[in-house]
């Protein structure tokens, strides 16, 4: 079969349900072998060369399509969401709309470190129509642990997200043994380093985990939401609509796990964490001034 790098293949022993682009050849246990990354979804995979099929445009199209929909019906419902908080915002704010108060606010600031440059971009891509103002940096997952801390101390961000691929693998181990993970421990060190920074829950907020992670691991060290807790795949897109949701959260008010979760193209098989306060804060009085 002729497939190089880069080419989009599906699983035949999974009937080609998610994309995956070839992103290295190697040979394992004497069989040809290709090293895969999800197209929309967080996971990496080996794969011998058997098992798989190269997905010709138009089935990439008709897949690809189911998945868009997805992710415009919930981007959709996470718009409402975000236009719910800041109504809720506004009454406040207004003395439930007796004062007459022209107010600013201000959102969290994102650092979103990920291990795959693609999904970088259409993570960015989706924080700019929310207006969610981020900094996103590419970093190998097996390097997080050692850039968190100075990039913490360079953007003092209010949420970070740890992202990338990941991947569980029976024949290295239990589910509970986090070293039959692909890059689980990684995160964990990442998150460890980022709370010895920042110790209190609330006064930074991080997002860990890609498809398959060690969800527990995650959560004991620090991570106030993590993947994946039924060791399921989650969505490219999952991370954005979490930290997005607490940032517009105001910093008094607590963010309920479910109601963060529920727009997620995953939902809770794939995404969990802990009670945690929103990061929006609201400014007055806001006076645009013009030059003579």
């Amino acid at each position: 079969m002729n497939i190089e790098i880069n080419d989009v293949v599906g699983r035949l022993s999974y009937q080609c349900d998610i994309l995956f682009r070839v992103i290295d050849i190697r040979m394992i246990d004497g069989q040809k072998t290709a090293v895969l990354y999800g197209e929309d979804f967080r996971l990496i995979a080996d794969a011998p060369f058997h098992d798989l099929k190269k997905m010709d445009p138009r089935e990439q199209e008709r897949i690809a399509q189911e998945f868009r929909s997805k992710e415009e019906q919930s981007l959709d419902l996470f718009r409402q969401d975000i236009e719910l908080l800041k109504y809720k915002q506004e009454y406040k704010v207004t003395n439930a709309y007796r004062d007459d108060y022209n107010y600013f606010q201000v959102p969290g600031k994102v650092l979103h470190l990920d291990g795959d440059p693609s999904y970088l971009r259409k993570c960015l891509d989706l924080y700019e129509k929310i207006g969610v103002p981020v900094k996103g940096v590419h970093c190998s997952e097996t390097e997080m642990p050692e850039q968190i801390g100075s990039l913490i101390d360079k953007y003092r961000p209010n949420i970070i997200v740890l992202t990338g691929h990941d991947a569980y693998s029976k024949a290295k181990g239990t589910k509970a043994d986090i070293n039959a993970y692909r890059h689980s421990k990684y995160f964990v060190q990442a998150v460890r380093e980022a709370r010895s920074k920042s110790p209190h829950l609330d006064q930074l907020v991080i997002f860990a985990g890609a498809c398959q992670s060690h969800f527990e691991s995650l959560i004991h060290a620090g991570a106030n939401f993590a993947s994946s807790p039924s060791r399921v795949n989650i969505h490219a897109l999952d991370p954005v609509y979490i930290v997005a949701k607490i940032c517009f959260t105001g910093f008094k008010d607590s963010v309920n796990v479910w109601d963060v979760i529920r727009n997620t193209l995953t939902g809770d098989k794939g995404l969990g964490g802990i009670e945690t306060k929103g990061v929006l804060r609201t400014g007055m009085p806001y006076k645009i001034t013009h030059e003579d």
